[in-house]
């Protein structure tokens, strides 16, 4: 009896997850609602945090809490996969594993994902839960992503998509480069107090648009050049 009022407990935070966070932040794309129900985000949290894994915050992966190394709020996981608008036929990179988690939702949107995770102990339970979920299609790497130009990214470009799971000073052109022609990146670009989400297509062989549709803080990628903000 215990399970299933728990279990009703659950669906009902989900249900007000998607209806009061993740609905108000302009994300209507019914592919992505479904999935939100679908891909239980409870199965990414750390124990220490289920009780906030439906909850409008950022969630810590690491105890003792590592800077960066945390889940975006629900509702900024949502809008940044329907910015990205993947397909079916998408070969996908992200660059931040984390928890899995967006890993799951991007694989079951696109063909295949490749995931990028610096700290081998956050990729080894990133594994674990993507098997558990059954998302065949993603495959975790451990790397610093951003060491020697994107080296470790290299060998399934060009992408189709390109998540980054944290913010960044600006998108590197090196980055930029592994995107086919038609692709797309997500990140969050800026300096607090002030960032924004950027979506960069790539619309020729040397020509990009980049759209900043909404305003967002989250933690910095690690070893992203961080180019200086002086200007003479």
């Amino acid at each position: 009896m215990h399970t299933a009022v728990h279990a009703l407990n659950v669906d009902k935070a989900r249900f007000n997850m998607i209806e009061q966070q993740i609905r108000p932040w302009e994300v209507l794309d019914a592919r992505i609602l479904s999935l939100l129900s679908d891909v239980r985000r409870e199965q990414f949290v750390p124990e220490a945090f289920q009780a906030l894994a439906l909850a409008d915050l950022e969630i810590p992966l690491s105890q003792p809490v590592v800077d960066g190394e945390c889940m975006w709020p629900p509702k900024v996981e949502a809008r940044a996969l329907q910015d990205l608008d993947l397909q079916p036929t998408d070969s996908v990179l992200e660059i931040g594993t984390g928890s899995g988690y967006m890993a799951a939702l991007t694989g079951k949107l696109a063909a295949q994902v490749l995931s990028i995770e610096i700290n081998p102990v956050l990729a080894q339970q990133a594994k674990t839960h993507l098997q558990a979920v059954g998302a065949d299609n993603v495959e975790v790497k451990v790397a610093d992503a951003a060491a020697h130009r994107f080296a470790a990214c290299l060998p399934q470009a060009p992408y189709d998509a390109i998540l980054i799971g944290g913010s960044m000073a600006e998108v590197p052109a090196d980055l930029l480069e592994l995107l086919r022609v038609g692709g797309r990146l997500f990140a969050v670009v800026g300096h607090e107090p002030m960032m924004r989400a950027t979506l960069v297509r790539r619309t020729g062989e040397k020509a990009y648009h980049t759209e900043q549709p909404w305003d967002i803080v989250v933690p910095r990628m690690r070893h992203f050049p961080e180019p200086s903000r002086f200007h003479f």
